[in-house]
């Protein structure tokens, strides 16, 4: 049996799902030494609501963090995570900004794009696959899991297959509501294992309290490489603790060969850091490390509960929180089971909580809603209710094919409409991916660039005047 390999998240998932991914740059680089001498299979660093979160909160800017981060940990592949047709931004893009920016991410520093698509659309990632591997990126391909009578073993096998088929280097099981359970994991990596030729990774989170059984279970099956996240920012709703696994396994046929006293040293760099969240803020220990069984009884993730928490209270409407659970399965059912994740999530949610308040189900649609039954997000994974979906959207024709096969090229539209700000290739797609936000970024770099005293903008540090 293969050593198992380890993917860490402390530098993306694991603040992203404890601390609203409010790390800094200057608070990972003091850990990047010891980091890129302990061998890890990679080390996720990008992606997900890192680019986002940069330009709008921390005046970042994100691709100054890759390179940075590149130059600080030569010997280790970095990692990204990618939303398909989406790529971080939370709409399709045309083909011409995918492709680019997977190059500019490989470019940059990336060795491993992970891909998924919240539909698991294989057509909503094809064009991000095909271009991780024409600018020579490890194409990781994820699997977006869930349980419903359609998302049988079955289901994801044959899924995993087509996802080889297309050209993935590396098969991922994305649990991202933490759903797969010890003995069900054991069974699907045993499957998937079979099947396939290529690496298998398992990417899980703690939420419900089974995400270290899920990986040991999944290990024990053979599977290749698997997420953990370093203790100070690991387990609850982050990946299972780096240490522990590792503890776990030495001396068995599934040794890590990863060394415990130099994850002890990092882990206590990054002490400081998860204790700085926590004081401003950002991380609830109570919260983030809390076990909720609620994810296993209503199959709804963790983010998407605090969300309907948060609708319901708005509107005064607490008492009706079980009937808003019990609601979700429906309207999910009606809308052809889609995984909970973003933004399937939030629109499954919404209905949900108007089709209890409204007193009359789908009596009020938000649009977002019309969009997924209508196929602007992709093919659905099983039949949608007809007569409702004829209610809601009359005549008007449905998407059977990719929807970016609608869009238009759009890099020198954007380009354009920010020729005076543009200092480097990348600005054009923080520019498409937020707008706004990036706008605002570019004015306030131009600013502290006119300033007179240097000291006022650190360029490595991207500090600016507020």
């Amino acid at each position: 049996m293969a050593k198992v390999k380890i993917t860490d998240t402390i530098l993306r998932d694991a603040h992203q799902s404890q601390a609203a991914t409010r790390m800094r740059l200057e608070e990972m680089l003091p850990a990047c030494e010891k980091l890129d001498k302990v061998g890890y299979f990679s080390l996720e660093v990008w992606g997900g609501a890192t680019f986002d979160t940069c330009l709008r909160f921390l005046n970042e800017d994100p691709w100054v963090r890759l390179r940075v981060l590149r130059k600080a940990l030569p010997n280790t592949k970095l990692q990204m995570l990618l939303r398909g047709q989406n790529t971080l931004g939370y709409k399709h893009y045309a083909d011409d900004v995918v492709d680019f920016f997977v190059k500019k991410s490989i470019d940059n520093g990336i060795d491993i794009v992970r891909t998924f698509d919240a539909l698991n659309d294989l057509r909503n990632m094809e064009t991000a696959v095909r271009a991780t591997k024409q600018y020579n990126g490890v194409a990781e391909v994820a699997m977006s899991y869930t349980i419903s009578p359609v998302h049988t073993e079955e289901y994801f096998v044959n899924l995993a297959k087509d996802i080889e088929s297309m050209g993935a280097d590396i098969v991922c099981i994305k649990d991202m509501a933490n759903l797969l359970l010890p003995y069900p994991a054991y069974s699907l990596v045993k499957k998937l294992k079979a099947a396939l030729k290529v690496p298998v990774v398992l990417h899980t989170h703690n939420t419900t309290g089974t995400g270290d059984m899920t990986l040991l279970k999944a290990v024990e099956a053979g599977v290749d490489i698997v997420d953990t996240a370093l203790s100070p920012l690991g387990s609850g709703t982050a990946q299972p603790a780096t240490e522990a696994l590792v503890a776990t396994l030495q001396g068995t046929e599934y040794d890590t060969g990863l060394d415990l006293n130099l994850l002890s040293d990092i882990a206590d760099i990054f002490r400081p850091v998860a204790e700085r969240l926590t004081k401003d803020g950002w991380r609830d220990p109570a919260r983030v490390l809390a076990v909720d069984v609620n994810t296993l009884r209503y199959q709804v993730p963790g983010g998407m509960l605090s969300n309907l928490i948060g609708q319901l209270k708005q509107a005064n409407a607490m008492d009706k929180f079980y009937d808003v659970l019990a609601e979700i399965p429906r309207v999910r059912e009606d809308f052809g089971y889609p995984p909970l994740v973003t933004p399937t999530s939030q629109i499954v949610g919404t209905q949900a909580v108007m089709n209890v308040l409204g007193g009359e189900r789908y009596k009020m649609v938000p649009n977002e809603s019309k969009a997924l039954l209508r196929g602007e997000y992709g093919r659905l994974p099983a039949p949608v209710n007809e007569p409702l979906r004829k209610q809601i959207l009359g005549d008007t024709p449905i998407i059977t094919h990719r929807p970016a096969d609608d869009l238009q090229p759009e890099l020198d539209k954007y380009r354009k409409e920010i020729a005076e700000y543009i200092q480097q290739d990348e600005d054009v797609l923080s520019y498409a991916s937020f707008p706004q936000v990036a706008l605002k970024f570019f004015q306030n770099r131009q600013a502290a660039e006119l300033k007179t005293d240097p000291t006022l903008y650190d360029k490595e540090k991207q500090v600016m005047p507020v």
